[in-house]
């Protein structure tokens, strides 16, 4: 076995079938399966699952319910790999064709890559909005210190031996779990290789709550990683953009009343404001800078324990 592809799913029953469509169509000359690491499902995503096995012969069903969470389904599926390689992705996003063979023959060459994504062939003009142009052409980078190169969980590849190296994803964290899965990686002197060959169609929230969730918990999160990974450096004037960015969003939510894009910018800076007080810390606010990746050799341990020891998160994939 060459490649195992791994899905993290939890009830993903209304688009796993697109998924698991574009994974059949795949060509490589190369032996590869594939994983679908059940995190509990309580809908009909195995049936649907279960209903592929013809066209994916080495297609199976683990049972990942014991713990709830992305982070320990793609963990559970990188223990049962019977490949030296592994590539994550997610159950509602699809595969480009020639995405198999892509990061099929990269993962020959490179021991950590990253998939490149598109936002126009499954989503609106207004749902491509708040996301568009994301890992499109490029690895996206930190725009605080350490200013590192990162990219999505969905269409990540690495070699188990390095995955297991740095123990996995961090079951701990509620989300961002790719980006402090890259970070820690890429600290060990592991380039993440970009792969614009590899495309995956990415499918972006559709209701405002689950958008101004998404915008509020991924600012939480950059909060918790800017004070881990920052090392000495600090984000020049950081409350003062805070609370020019506030302003400059409610000018915008007067004048245009609320737009997907509005919805995702006023949840990110309800984010900011709930990682600055949990994690006493300066807000991780955009500074249009992207300077030169600088990864500290050591994390903040302040901040990593107090994530350790918080109780584990009830979330889903």
């Amino acid at each position: 076995m060459k490649l195992t592809v791994i899905i993290p799913c939890y009830n993903g029953g209304k688009t796993l079938a697109a998924q698991l469509d574009a994974l059949a169509g795949q060509t490589w000359d190369q032996p590869w399966e594939l994983l679908l690491a059940d995190n509990g499902s309580t809908d009909n995503t195995r049936d649907i699952a279960a209903q592929y096995r013809s066209k994916i012969p080495t297609l199976h069903i683990l049972d990942a319910s014991a713990k709830r969470g992305a982070s320990y389904a793609r963990n559970v599926g990188v223990t049962a790999a019977q490949a030296d390689a592994v590539v994550f992705i997610d159950a509602d996003d699809v595969v480009a064709p020639g995405w198999l063979a892509a990061v099929g023959e990269a993962l020959q060459q490179h021991q950590f890559i990253a998939s490149a994504f598109d936002y126009t062939q499954l989503n609106s003009q207004k749902e491509q909005a708040y996301l568009k142009g994301n890992q499109a052409t490029g690895l996206q980078q930190l725009w605080y210190p350490p200013y590192a190169c990162h990219a999505g969980g969905c269409g990540l590849g690495v070699h188990k031996a390095v995955h297991h190296a740095i123990g996995g994803f961090d079951e701990s964290l509620r989300r961002l779990q790719d980006t402090d899965y890259c970070l820690r990686i890429q600290q060990r002197g592991i380039e993440l290789k970009f792969i614009p060959e590899a495309l995956i169609y990415i499918r972006n929230g559709e209701k405002w709550p689950r958008i101004f969730y998404q915008g509020r918990s991924w600012a939480r999160y950059n909060t918790w990683l800017y004070k881990r990974y920052r090392g000495p450096d600090r984000i020049p004037k950081a409350w003062r953009r805070y609370w020019l960015d506030w302003i400059r969003l409610a000018k915008r939510l007067i004048r245009q009343g609320p737009t997907h894009k509005l919805v995702f910018q006023l949840g990110w800076q309800v984010g900011l404001t709930q990682g600055a007080i949990l994690y006493r810390s300066d807000p991780a606010v955009a500074t249009g800078q992207k300077l030169t990746p600088n990864l500290p050799t050591t994390i903040n341990p302040t901040i990593y324990h107090e994530q350790q020891s918080a109780k584990n998160p009830q979330v889903h994939p």
